[in-house]
């Protein structure tokens, strides 16, 4: 078979291996992992539990320079006891953990620093929050009918005192600095430093001064209790893009910014200096535009930080790091082109722990992609849950889950070539069992091949590459293209395990015409389309097929019954359905929700809207994506046969990329 190659150069990015300092701390190269909310990974007594230390060791193995580990919770005042670590809750614990968990990432040459966070304010998920607070009366971001109070000003200096108690427990505890969360994203911090969420009449409120004034005391309050040399850093979004309230600025819109602008961003950055911070963590955007602050694949230019961390630099003498799926060398190089100092990585190092040593050893075809897809990091974290990876479900498991030899090498049948069946034989082969996959299409990869033709997927397209060149290294996993597996593949007795990943196939119901289209026919080339087009079913195929088809100049219209597409945010993690909520509207998409389709005449879609009012939308071309329905031939053979067998992915039932490798991986890591 022919292997495509990963369409990245080769390229220099020596200047990330070369030594540099926060202060006074030394670092071995200028590579961070950036923070990620710590989630259900406390101990019973607010310290670290054993999933989080390892997977922290294992980056810190994987060759950081750098790693930046929380956020912990400043106290318990607002988030719930426990779910989060603390140092103040029991300072004993917290350190015996740290500890245990710092002796290994120094073993490896790598600094840590820990990121304190203060809460929340009116950002906080409804029922996450025991306060309410926010520095104003304020309506809560994601539920209006929810009201946060202000903070009093005991409150307020309740909290700095915290916070300097916490960095002096870091401090003794090993670590090598802390990182302040955050006048970033719109969290507590930022809305005090913002006049669109601060109202206040007070010394914390109403000037620029004293809008600073929180995060100032705090970096103040934290060099008094630990020395001036102690690194204090922070997380720092220059430019806010809020459109409205609720409502991000897109990239390249043009509209009045009602948050922090770079003017003003640029001023706040000086004074952050002047009071002793010794290095800026820069992004941008809020809760209000949360795609700008985990940017799902709808941006399609890598480094999007740069030009915001350039600017922070171009106006201060501290250090100044910048993430931004920074997985890509001209992303690296343009950075240090624009003199900012240290290149940070948060879901890439979750994708692939060893990033930063293939990055060096120039093996950038190797590095497992992020995807971006945001379902194993961002949306389990806003569930509760602990984050981990879509494309790697040992992320969070590393003292759990280990890939370990078989006590005996079996001879293993894999049916079907997308995402399910692709995970089964590479942790399948990697483990040394012999494997075979079968796949009916001239092509690996499934499903992903037709969601991954937008230039916005392009990345889903790199993890088949990923996959084809693992497998291609491997001598005992066979793949036989063309090859649509059969009753006498299944018997075949030289197999002493099957595991069945055939798949799913799109739903088209008889709406009455033979015209319609499967969107994945239309992505893959093998159907056309005019220059109207009906797309029937607002979840995420039909959406991102609209936005594609749009961008060609197409005319495109999506029916959806529902009244959200992509199953509105609590199916879809919210950064992704933000963006692409804005993003067809501004591509000039007709989203059409509480529509029924009642039937298709021709190219014609004869629809009701929710007063029962019947309308008809003229095409060229009718796309059904309304779903998929899983796909199994050999239904009858896995409940006969004596074989041991298994049904993963979407032919058990249907889901993302992540339910096929999730799937995959925790049968094929037993087998």
């Amino acid at each position: 078979m022919v292997f495509v190659t990963k369409d990245i150069q080769k390229r220099d990015v020596s200047r990330l291996f070369t030594p540099t300092s926060i202060g006074k701390l030394q670092l071995k190269n200028r590579t961070v992992m950036a923070p990620l909310g710590l989630v259900g990974y406390a101990d019973a007594r607010g310290g670290f539990n054993k999933n989080i230390q390892e997977l922290y060791i294992r980056r810190a193995k994987g060759g950081m320079g750098m790693i930046t580990v929380g956020l912990v919770a400043v106290d318990y005042q607002d988030f719930f006891d426990l779910s989060l670590p603390c140092p103040i809750y029991d300072p004993i614990d917290f350190t015996k953990t740290s500890k245990e968990m710092l002796e290994q990432i120094h073993n490896y040459g790598t600094k840590a620093i820990c990121m304190i966070s203060a809460g929340m304010g009116r950002s906080a998920f409804p029922g996450v929050s025991k306060q309410m607070w926010a520095p104003s009366p304020q309506e809560n971001r994601f539920d209006p009918k929810v009201m946060h109070r202000a903070m009093t000003v005991a409150e307020i200096q309740k909290t700095i005192e915290d916070y300097a108690k916490g960095a002096k427990i870091c401090k003794d505890a090993g670590f090598d600095g802390v990182e302040i969360h955050a006048v970033h994203e719109g969290y507590l911090l930022d809305q005090f430093t913002m006049s669109f969420f601060n109202h206040r009449d007070d010394n914390y409120g109403g000037s620029l001064e004293n809008r600073l004034r929180f995060p100032i005391e705090i970096v103040k309050a934290i060099k008094a209790a630990c020395g001036a040399d102690f690194p204090v850093t922070l997380r720092y979004s220059l430019k806010s893009f809020i459109r409205h309230l609720r409502e991000g600025g897109l990239p390249g819109e043009h509209f009045a910014e009602q948050g922090r602008d770079v003017a003003e961003g640029l001023e706040v950055a000086k004074l952050f200096e002047a009071a002793g911070y010794d290095m800026l963590n820069v992004d941008a955007g809020t809760y209000d535009a949360w795609f700008w602050n985990h940017p799902p694949m709808y941006f399609e230019k890598k480094g999007i930080y740069n030009e915001f961390g350039a600017k922070v630099k171009s106006a201060v003498s501290i250090p100044v790091a910048v993430a931004g799926r920074m997985d890509d060398p001209e992303a690296i190089n343009a950075a240090f082109d624009q003199d900012i100092d240290l290149v940070e990585f948060g879901r890439p190092l979750l994708a692939d722990p060893d990033l930063v040593n293939k990055i060096k050893a120039d093996a950038w075809e190797d590095v497992r992609p992020c995807i971006s897809c945001h379902d194993g990091c961002l949306d389990r974290l806003a569930k509760g849950m602990p984050y981990s990876c879509t494309v790697n479900p040992e992320t969070g498991h590393e003292a759990e889950y280990k890939l370990t030899a078989p006590l005996a090498k079996k001879n293993i049948l894999v049916i079907g070539g997308g995402p399910a069946g692709l995970e089964s034989a590479y942790i399948c082969g990697t483990r040394g069992h012999q494997v075979t996959l079968l796949e009916a299409q001239d092509k690996l990869g499934g499903a992903i091949l037709p969601g991954s033709v937008p230039s916005f997927k392009k990345d889903d397209y790199q993890l088949l590459v990923w996959f084809e060149r693992q497998l291609a290294h491997m001598s005992n996993v066979t793949i036989q293209l063309n090859h649509a597996a059969t009753k006498r593949d299944f018997n075949d007795p030289k197999f002493d395990t099957i595991i069945v990943a055939t798949g799913a196939t799109p739903i088209m119901p008889d709406f009455g015409s033979d015209q319609m289209l499967k969107a994945e026919d239309v992505l893959m080339g093998k159907a056309k389309v005019g220059e109207k087009v009906t797309i029937i079913g607002g979840g995420l195929v039909g959406c991102e097929t609209a936005l594609w088809l749009q961008r060609q100049g197409k005319q495109t219209t999506v029916v959806e019954m529902s009244d959200d597409i992509c199953g509105g945010p609590a199916h879809t993690p919210f950064a992704n359905y933000q963006m692409i909520s804005e993003l067809l509207p501004y591509n000039g998409v007709d989203v059409q929700t509480s529509t029924k389709v009642e039937r298709v005449t021709g190219t014609q879609v004869v629809a009701s809207d929710a007063q029962g009012n019947t309308k008809t939308i003229a095409g060229d071309a009718v796309i059904c994506a309304i779903g998929y329905k899983p796909k199994d031939p050999f239904l009858q053979l896995l409940q006969t046969t004596d074989k041991e067998t298994y049904l993963i992915g979407d032919a058990k039932r249907t889901g993302k990329i992540m339910t096929a490798i999730w799937d995959a991986y925790y049968i094929a890591k037993d087998i």
